[in-house]
């Protein structure tokens, strides 16, 4: 029985989830990271303090897998005590093209991959409580061209978010979500190589003008899972460097703006 604080983390093994790893285990915490690749898995953990996390191979789009995966970690650490849920994918297509396979492979990703997961930790949590934190986008709060699988997924997170903390609640589990803005990590690195993604645009919209560290964003979710957040519940918080409240609509005269 472990008597730090467990995170399961899933897309543990790179960006956003790597980086709340690595702030879990600074705070005296022990990481469980799940995700897809086992070489990524293990070179992710060389990256972390030895004995400080592990590594589960877990596909959040099967339900057996994420449940072993829950299971693993109550027979392994005997507790779990926070979820972070950010494992996803982005596959930039228009509306008029996109296959039914291709929109629902997205929201069984983003959507019903971290209700599986949700509901497996509650079974984890019974009679201990807990907290989960869900991975959102700002693209959830706007219309994105090309994005429609993905915008509607985020958007959905959202609600799933809001319905889980007032189901469970009473038991002590909170569940809040984050939406990040744009965040520079090996994603967003290939989409950009790839000509799917200009940053320049991004950055000059954004009123901090750069994109965000994968630290940042994982620094936000470490307070809502932690008792620094022990009063908010069924929220989300856009952490986007001010991309989303922009309304500066006029023509720039004093250069403030990026090229």
């Amino acid at each position: 029985m472990f008597d730090r604080s467990v995170a399961f983390i899933t897309g543990g093994a790179a960006g956003i989830g790597l980086a709340f790893a690595h702030h879990w285990i600074s705070e005296g915490g022990h990481a469980v990271l799940a995700d897809l690749d086992s070489g990524s898995l293990q070179a992710a953990l060389t990256h972390l303090p030895e004995g400080s996390a592990r590594g589960v191979v877990c596909d959040v789009t099967d339900t057996n897998s994420v449940d072993t995966a829950i299971d693993s970690v109550l027979e392994t650490e005997g507790r779990l005590d926070t979820v972070l849920n950010s494992a996803g994918i982005a596959r930039p297509e228009t509306s008029t093209d996109i296959s039914d396979a291709a929109f629902a492979s997205m929201l069984d990703i983003h959507v019903t991959g971290s209700m599986r997961v949700c509901r497996a930790a509650h079974r984890a949590f019974a009679g201990r409580g807990g907290t989960i934190v869900n991975v959102a986008s700002v693209a959830a709060l706007s219309g994105m061209p090309r994005r429609a699988s993905y915008t509607a997924a985020k958007a959905a997170i959202g609600g799933l978010t809001r319905t889980l903390a007032v189901e469970w609640g009473r038991e002590g589990i909170r569940v809040n979500a984050i939406a990040p803005g744009y965040v520079r990590t090996a994603l967003t690195d290939v989409l950009i190589s790839e000509g799917k993604l200009d940053d320049r645009p991004i950055r000059a919209r954004t009123a901090l003008g750069r994109f965000a560290e994968p630290e940042e964003i994982a620094s936000v979710a470490h307070f809502l899972a932690t008792p620094s957040s022990s009063y908010v519940n069924g929220h989300t918080l856009v952490v986007d460097g001010g991309l989303t409240v922009d309304g500066n609509w006029y023509p720039e005269t004093d250069g403030s703006r990026l090229a």
